[in-house]
């Protein structure tokens, strides 16, 4: 194939920390790309010549950015579908696709194509408010502890909430719901996929995720994961089997829960760079980045196999700190040749906010786990002013 990158020009919706990776990736390839993001210090604005201010929730802005465009394409969900919808028919390719991502923006349209997909996941009602959950309570049909989540809008944490008691009930998500009854979970992993418009597919290994007790976010990352080869085998199946099912272009990460009953049911899934995916940066492969670009763009997908095992850490902000970012320890870690910073560019900070990761690699899993718990310890995010 004859490839000319400068007149291919790739569209962005949004301009956070995914999109500046993005960005990084693209221009290694000399791919022309630009951004779409209503802040006008979004991280990417940093690092892309071609950043646009503009309203991803907007039709006319959306329109407007996408003229020009032979791929759009996401590092977020919460945009306006219509205006894919409109640009699909106009012949633009949109990837992902504006009908999948209708099942993946909405937890109850994700969880019923499941179900009607044939593939596991936590037993689940849709729910509009307090009045519904007394019912299901009341009828048995849910049990204390369970879980709640929005159906619409929810991430890094946010949308989820855990009902342990009766207390519980008197401090709701409100909105539309569903509540799901709480998996009795080995670990929680995470599977990435990338799918181009031919089919063809390469998968990612597993990787296992801890979380935050309070933030609800990946707080650490291990690759390969911390489960048996043929589980992993089997999760990496579950991953190849719902994309091609979507038939989506572009990435695909499966959230997964691998039980005790050893059973192994999707959480949930999402159609774009994933936070479970930052090692692939520092690992030997070829990045989620560089593969999603690769699809978009009808290139060869990469290799996915990584030199060796990576630790993931999320590089949040402290508790107590609110206002401009300053980083310490950071001169002690960075020694390490093994120890791989990315800061996202964000100029302020609070607590648990996502402000960059850092990647662990070696040979040794037992002692990356430890530097990773060094890193952790020694690298923090701060403010001027605490609070």
């Amino acid at each position: 194939m004859v490839f000319s990158p400068s007149i291919f020009t790739i569209g962005v919706l949004g301009g956070g920390q995914l999109g500046k990776m993005l960005a990084m990736e693209a221009m290694r390839l000399d791919l022309n790309i630009k951004f779409l993001d209503p802040v006008i210090d979004a991280p990417v604005s940093g690092v892309c010549s071609q950043f646009v201010l503009g309203d991803f929730c907007k039709k006319a802005d959306i329109l407007s950015f996408a003229e020009g465009c032979k791929v759009l394409t996401i590092e977020r969900e919460d945009i306006l579908l219509e205006a894919l919808e409109d640009l699909e028919i106009q012949g633009v390719n949109v990837y992902p696709q504006a009908s999948i991502l209708r099942i993946v923006v909405d937890k109850l349209r994700q969880k019923e194509y499941f179900l009607a997909s044939g593939f596991d996941s936590a037993p689940f009602f849709p729910v509009n408010g307090k009045a519904d959950i007394k019912i299901l309570l009341e009828s048995s049909l849910i049990q204390f502890p369970f879980v709640q989540k929005k159906r619409q809008g929810g991430f890094d944490g946010r949308g989820v909430k855990i009902v342990r008691s009766e207390e519980d009930l008197q401090d709701l998500l409100e909105g539309p719901c569903i509540v799901e009854a709480i998996a009795q979970i080995v670990t929680e992993i995470s599977v990435i996929v990338c799918r181009d418009a031919l089919g063809r597919q390469v998968v990612y290994e597993p990787v296992s995720m801890d979380f935050h007790p309070e933030g609800n976010m990946v707080e650490f990352l291990v690759c390969p994961a911390d489960l048996p080869a043929d589980f992993a085998l089997q999760a990496k199946a579950i991953a190849l089997s719902l994309s091609a099912k979507l038939e989506h272009v572009g990435l695909l990460a499966v959230e997964m829960f691998w039980n005790k009953d050893s059973s192994i049911w999707i959480n949930e899934i999402a159609l774009r760079p994933h936070n479970s995916g930052h090692h692939t940066l520092d690992d030997g492969s070829v990045s989620q980045f560089e593969n999603h670009l690769r699809a978009v763009c009808g290139l060869p997908r990469g290799s996915t196999e990584a030199s060796g095992p990576s630790i993931m850490i999320n590089l949040l902000g402290s508790e107590g700190h609110t206002g401009l970012a300053q980083y310490i320890g950071m001169d002690e870690v960075m020694i390490d040749p093994h120890v791989h910073i990315h800061l996202y560019g964000k100029t302020h900070t609070k607590p648990h906010r996502k402000m960059g990761h850092v990647t662990i690699t070696g040979t040794d899993l037992a002692a990356m786990k430890s530097k990773a718990n060094w890193v952790k310890q020694t690298l923090r995010v701060i403010s001027s002013e605490t609070n």
